[in-house]
């Protein structure tokens, strides 16, 4: 059995007469490089400050380590957080920014001495102790403030988009950063972003959230490959959406479009039934621009309306022939086929029913 660093049991929270959180359940296990997922407003960050013990539930428990903490307050919980803003002490130099909280859980001096050195070469900054706080880069501040949460040695690192005040450049380079200290000290980190790149990239595990309940938990790689839902479908990666009704179950189900198309699919939706409205999630990479005579489960006919290059392939964006429901396509710029797609063209793509994922619309 593996051991969970968290578990969560039917946590709610209520502000009045808003519900921010209903019933979430989750474990993260030991050791785990886990992310809060989702858009703002869903609840991920008071989820993050229940665990940490800023907020209290209204009702659930939180369990640290086999243990109910639900009524401890924060200084007494062994987590650490790093916050958006990183909240260095301007005042203070490298050092004593980092040794500030052990000094508070009164850490013998040596040890102090010691472990601030060793966070230092872990967070690439050896020699930096004597700089101030103010004189440093954005990326610098925000290794200081990781090092300073680790240092009071937490069983779990909570971390609140912390790289979302950095530029692109340096935020790439500081989740590469992150992964390697992750690896290194081998503690649960538990992780909010609405950035879905960084929660596929980074994550072991995720949680997608949407107006305060969990939708689906698993590897970034389960969650692109088998959404649960069309919320979920569509909020991690790209994708093309095609509603339509389901004309035919058997034997094999088929969305038929408002302008006829009619497509093989895969039904997610066990509630679909004929006659029912859904929609058809399809992935760009899954499609294809091809020739008359491919043998392919789908295909329909797309005018052009623009290209896009970006080096190792084009985006085609198009519209449906048949009425103009966007659809855009990936496809190698090596290709014949990509070469003559131009704006204004006709062409023909295709799809694999199984790339097709089929759900009800509500």
């Amino acid at each position: 059995m593996p051991n969970f660093s968290l578990e969560l049991q039917n946590i709610g929270k209520r502000y009045g007469e808003v519900v921010a959180l209903a019933d979430i359940n989750l474990q993260v296990k030991e050791g785990d490089f886990f992310f809060l997922l989702g858009p703002s407003g869903c609840g991920k960050t008071t989820l993050l400050k229940i665990i940490s013990g800023l907020e209290a539930p209204t009702r659930g428990r939180v369990i640290i380590n086999g243990k109910n903490e639900t009524e401890l307050h924060a200084n007494k919980r062994n987590t650490a957080t790093v916050f958006q803003e990183w909240a260095l002490f301007p005042h203070m130099n490298v050092y004593d920014n980092i040794a500030f909280g052990m000094k508070m859980h009164k850490f013998p001096a040596q040890k102090i001495k010691t472990k601030v050195a060793e966070l230092l070469e872990l967070i690439h900054m050896g020699g930096y102790h004597k700089r101030m706080a103010y004189e440093l880069s954005g990326g610098q501040q925000q290794r200081v403030a990781i090092a300073r949460s680790l240092a009071i040695e937490p069983d779990i690192l909570l971390l609140d988009e912390p790289l979302s005040n950095l530029d692109l450049s340096l935020r790439q380079n500081m989740r590469i950063e992150l992964i390697r200290l992750h690896e290194q000290i081998g503690k649960t980190f538990i992780y909010v972003t609405h950035d879905q790149t960084e929660a596929m990239t980074m994550g072991d595990n995720l949680v997608v959230m949407q107006k305060g309940k969990i939708e689906q938990v698993g590897s970034p790689k389960e969650i692109y490959k088998n959404p649960v839902n069309d919320y979920v479908a569509t909020f991690i990666g790209e994708t093309n959406e095609i509603p339509g009704t389901i004309s035919e179950l058997s034997p094999e189900p088929i969305l038929e479009t408002p302008s006829g198309i009619k497509l093989k699919v895969d039904i997610r939706d066990n509630s679909l039934k004929k006659g029912s409205k859904a929609v058809a999630i399809v992935r760009p990479e899954h499609t294809k621009v091809i020739k008359s005579d491919d043998a392919i489960d789908n295909r329909f006919d797309v005018i052009v309306d623009n290209v896009a290059y970006f080096g190792p392939s084009l985006r085609l964006f198009c519209h449906s022939a048949n009425d103009n429901t966007p659809f855009f396509v990936d496809v190698f710029t090596e290709t014949e086929m990509a070469i003559t797609a131009v704006a204004g063209s006709r062409i023909k793509v295709g799809l694999e029913k199984q790339y097709a994922l089929c759900y009800g619309i509500n």
